[in-house]
């Protein structure tokens, strides 16, 4: 692989010299740099990333943690993240913690040490019980991390969704509400609840237990979480699942038993990833803007690189109702 010294023993000048055409760091006269450049197409010679990224202190990385990839909603995200960081010309390192508190651990400092330009957070592990972490790398905490960190914040109005989300199904006649929650350890699971009994509260209905349903963010939460809901002997008419994915085990649960939906109970989910528009029936939903969550995060992040004095801010998303036909008016 040819070298700086190559080329300027080649074209006789100082190594300085090829470093400063390369790299257009100071005035060289046209002669020299057309002879220079002659030399670096000859040898097909292409700069070491590394070695750049050594003299000017930036790798053009950014590093994202994420509870897991495997999730519609995080994959969406994180495929919007990586077009975006893409365009900026950086490239993304992604890390999986899986839920685990000691991968997640790992990853933080394998991407420490990777020398990555910045960092993007999403975890929702409840259960991470590292100590605080005193991090000097530019950072952007995507809706939620365990501990406090010096940091950008991006939320999104959870609260709001699950308001929205229960006035939906009010305002089509429903009376006897469901919900089946994330685990309630997490932020989030809690503020969709939280609009959950404000919505009820706000129209005057009773807020009952036993309908209430703490489950987890997946599919198999969801097919456990309408199971008990199925198992009451009251049942009620519209389940609001607090995740797509939620919604997407309830209707497994639904069809199981031989119920139709809506027809027999009505479901609005939270997230609207892709799938949801595909479902038998379209499954209505709380839209969360993954695409300009992803470009807020990343426009954020570059912009506390450039800037890292600038006083931290946090930043929050409205959610929308989009109805499909998974619900029915009593």
């Amino acid at each position: 692989m040819a070298t700086m010294k190559d080329i300027a023993r080649i074209a006789q000048v100082s190594t300085s010299t090829v470093s400063h055409v390369i790299n257009n760091s100071r005035f060289v006269s046209e002669e020299i740099r057309q002879k220079v450049m002659a030399v670096v197409e000859q040898l097909n010679y292409t700069p070491s990333a590394l070695a750049r990224s050594l003299k000017v202190k930036e790798t053009k990385t950014i590093g994202m943690l994420v509870t897991t990839s495997d999730n519609p909603f995080f994959a969406e995200v994180v495929a919007s993240v990586e077009r975006y960081c893409s365009q900026h010309h950086y490239n993304l390192i992604l890390c999986n913690t899986n839920d685990d508190s000691v991968c997640l651990q790992e990853n933080l400092q394998n991407l420490i040490r990777k020398q990555v330009d910045g960092l993007l957070l999403m975890c929702t592990d409840s259960t991470f019980q590292a100590n605080p972490l005193n991090l000097t790398i530019p950072t952007v905490i995507m809706d939620w991390w365990p501990t406090e960190l010096s940091a950008d914040k991006i939320f999104e109005d959870s609260e709001l969704g699950g308001y929205l989300a229960t006035k939906a199904l009010i305002e089509h006649q429903h009376q006897d509400i469901a919900i089946i929650t994330g685990n309630l350890k997490k932020l989030l699971a809690r503020n969709r609840l939280k609009g959950y009994k404000k919505a009820l509260q706000e129209y005057g209905m009773p807020i009952r237990e036993e309908w209430i349903i703490e489950s987890h963010f997946n599919f198999d939460g969801g097919i456990k979480g309408m199971e008990q809901l199925l198992g009451l002997k009251k049942r009620p008419s519209a389940v609001f699942a607090c995740s797509d994915t939620i919604a997407v085990g309830a209707y497994q649960a639904a069809w199981r038993q031989g119920l139709s939906i809506p027809e027999d109970i009505s479901i609005i989910g939270y997230d609207n990833i892709h799938l949801a528009q595909y479902l038998s029936p379209p499954l209505s939903t709380i839209h969360q803007p993954k695409e300009e969550f992803a470009q807020l995060a990343v426009n954020t992040l570059l912009q506390r690189i450039k800037n890292p004095a600038e006083s931290y801010r946090t930043l929050t998303l409205k959610p929308e109702l989009i109805l499909r036909q998974s619900i029915l008016t009593k």
